[in-house]
């Protein structure tokens, strides 16, 4: 059996070759080849583009899919599995996504040809998760702006939020998606002493945290953070109206997909002070130009599209897909 492993930037030649190592060694012949890029922001640009786009929007160059018909598995992180990959590949049986969607495959072609898609969910669950906790006491604790500050020298002590900066203890943490990622938010923030509750109409599991409607999510926390996935149905989910709904001592985060809130919206609700803060690390159009308002608000802290960007999650990823290909190999022999 043969498997083509299309490397990048993020996940690099040498993770995957160290993180594929058990299929070598079950027998499998791994072939990585790498999508290249001259920087991290044109790969995230390409991966931005067939998030919004699909599978097709992207090509990728002919050397990858060189003697492309003698595979019988392609693993990806970010390159586009489209038509012209999957009709050129006739030996193809199974197509593994380093990641936790698989937006970038046309999953609909894949089915009509017996392709069985398979990807790594809850992959960078614990690097976002971190990584959300640290732009909430940001935020709130106003951690970015006195950094900023002082970096032009001004000790800076007055701040938005300045009358009513809060603890976590006791404050109402509301989470919309309650994924891997959104649980392990909650487990975190639950140390804080925080009331956690959540919003999640697929969710039928249990825990010890408050399942409630999103209205009722909306109305009484202190901090919404976003953690859900990116569909027709969630795109543009809150909008002005949600933020009208919100306490104006709250604020929102967004460590998932921009499309999730409706950026235009955000950035009325934050000009008109509907909210009092924001901290967000995806957007519409990235990078940031310099005209973007975004940059002009005093009540956000914004990064650079890098919640989930951990070398332990890149280095992780092909490690735990491997583990789920050997399954597959095993049930399908």
């Amino acid at each position: 059996m043969k498997c083509l492993a299309i490397a990048d930037l993020f996940i690099t030649k040498d993770m995957m070759v160290q993180g594929l190592k058990k299929l070598v060694e079950a027998g499998i012949d791994v072939t990585v080849r790498e999508w290249i890029h001259e920087n991290l922001e044109q790969l995230q640009k390409d991966n931005l583009t067939i998030e919004y786009g699909g599978s097709e929007v992207v090509e990728l160059p002919d050397s990858l899919l060189e003697d492309i018909e003698t595979f019988d598995i392609v693993i990806t992180q970010f390159a586009p599995i489209n038509t012209k990959l999957i009709l050129a590949a006739s030996n193809l049986k199974l197509i593994g996504v380093l990641r936790g969607g698989t937006e970038n495959v046309n999953e609909a072609l894949a089915k009509d040809r017996n392709i069985e898609v398979i990807n790594t969910p809850g992959r960078n669950a614990r690097s976002v998760a971190e990584f959300t906790v640290g732009l909430i006491l940001s935020e709130i604790r106003n951690i970015a702006r006195s950094h900023a500050s002082l970096k032009q020298g001004k000790w800076r002590k007055d701040f938005p939020n300045g009358a009513f900066v809060p603890e976590l203890e006791e404050r109402t943490i509301g989470l919309i998606g309650f994924g891997n990622i959104g649980q392990l938010v909650g487990r975190f923030l639950n140390g804080f002493d925080a009331r956690i509750i959540f919003y999640d109409p697929y969710y039928k599991g249990q825990n010890d945290f408050e399942q409630v409607d999103l209205n009722t999510l909306l109305a009484q926390s202190d901090v919404v953070s976003m953690h859900g996935r990116l569909t027709e149905e969630t795109k543009d989910m809150i909008r002005y109206q949600h933020f009208q709904q919100m306490k104006n001592t709250a604020i929102i985060v967004n460590t998932a997909r921009s499309g999730l809130i409706k950026e235009d919206d955000l950035i009325q609700a934050l000009q008109n002070n509907e909210i009092a803060g924001a901290a967000i690390d995806t957007f519409d159009h990235e990078p940031l130009g310099d005209n973007s308002p975004f940059l002009q608000l005093d009540n956000v802290t914004i990064t650079s599209h890098m919640a989930g960007s951990t070398n332990d999650a890149f280095r992780n990823t092909p490690k735990k897909l491997a583990e789920r290909l050997l399954e597959w190999d095993k049930k399908k022999s």
